[in-house]
C-alpha cells in the first residue's frame, strides 16, 4: 500500500483559527489573517477542537493519492460520503500484463489457502485476458475481475469529516486492510496539521470504547499514530 499526501490546505491551522475568530471579532477577514501569528492560532485551534466547535475544521482540506489498495477497501472508503473520489477505471483501462491483486494477511498466513487463493486469481485473470483478446471490452470483462483486484485512487477530504474517519477507521474493530489506510493517511496529515490532529484516531484514545461488548479490549496507543 503506498499513501502520500500530494496537497492541502496552505496554513490549515491558521485558516481554522481565523474561521474560529471571524465569528466573534468586529474586524474583518484579511486583519485578521495579519493579526494572528501561529502561536496563537495553535492555541486556538486547541480550544476549537476540545470544544467540538468543528465546523471552523471545515474550511481546510486534503488530497491524497492512494495506490496497492482493493476494491474491497474502496468499496468501503467511498461509503465516506463528505468526501470527493477518483478512481482508476476498470472500463477504459485494459489490466492485462499489468493486473495486481491483494491478498489479506489472513490469507498469506495459511499456506494451503494462500496458493489456491493465487491460483483462482490466475485462473479468473487467464480468462478474463481471453476475453479481451477476443474482441470483448474491457467494460464488459471486468465483470469477472474479483474484489482483491488492485486499484487506485486520488482521495479528498475536510478535516471534519478525516477526524470522524479516523476514530471510525483506526478502531481495531475496522478491517484490516482499511485500517492501516487510515493510519497512513493520520501519520500524513499529522506532520502538516498536528494541533488539529492531536487526539485524532479510534474514540478509546480519548475516552471509554464505545462498542460495549463488542470491544477489542486492546485499546492502541498514541504512539501507533504518529508521524
Amino acid at each position: 500500500m503506498k499513501v502520500k499526501l500530494i496537497r492541502h490546505t496552505p496554513e490549515p491551522e491558521k485558516l481554522v483559527a481565523i474561521a474560529a475568530r471571524l465569528c466573534y471579532s468586529p474586524v474583518g477577514v484579511e486583519d485578521l489573517d495579519e493579526q494572528l501569528n501561529m502561536e496563537a492560532a495553535r492555541k486556538l485551534v486547541k480550544f476549537v477542537i476540545k470544544s467540538g466547535h468543528l465546523s471552523t475544521t471545515e474550511h481546510v482540506c486534503f488530497t491524497f493519492g492512494i495506490e496497492g489498495i482493493s476494491r474491497v477497501l474502496s468499496h468501503q472508503l467511498v461509503r465516506h460520503r463528505i468526501a470527493s473520489f477518483n478512481q482508476q477505471s476498470q472500463r477504459y483501462v485494459k489490466f492485462k500484463e499489468n493486473y495486481e491483486y491483494i491478498v489479506p494477511d489472513s490469507i498469506k498466513q495459511n499456506k494451503e489457502i494462500d496458493e489456491k487463493y493465487k491460483s483462482f486469481i490466475s485462473d479468473i485473470h487467464k480468462f478474463y485476458e481471453e476475453m479481451i483478446n477476443s474482441g470483448i471490452d474491457a467494460e464488459d470483462a471486468r465483470y469477472i475481475l474479483p474484489n482483491s483486484s488492485e486499484t487506485k485512487m486520488i482521495v479528498t477530504m475536510n478535516a471534519r469529516e478525516l477526524l470522524h474517519f479516523f476514530t471510525v477507521r483506526c478502531c481495531k474493530r475496522a478491517q484490516a486492510e482499511i485500517r492501516e489506510l487510515a493510519t497512513l493517511m493520520l501519520k500524513d496529515v499529522k506532520k502538516v496539521a498536528p494541533v488539529i490532529f492531536e487526539n485524532a484516531g479510534p474514540n478509546c484514545l480519548r475516552t471509554l470504547c464505545p462498542e460495549g461488548k463488542y470491544s477489542c479490549g486492546k485499546p492502541p496507543s498514541a504512539s501507533d499514530f504518529e508521524a
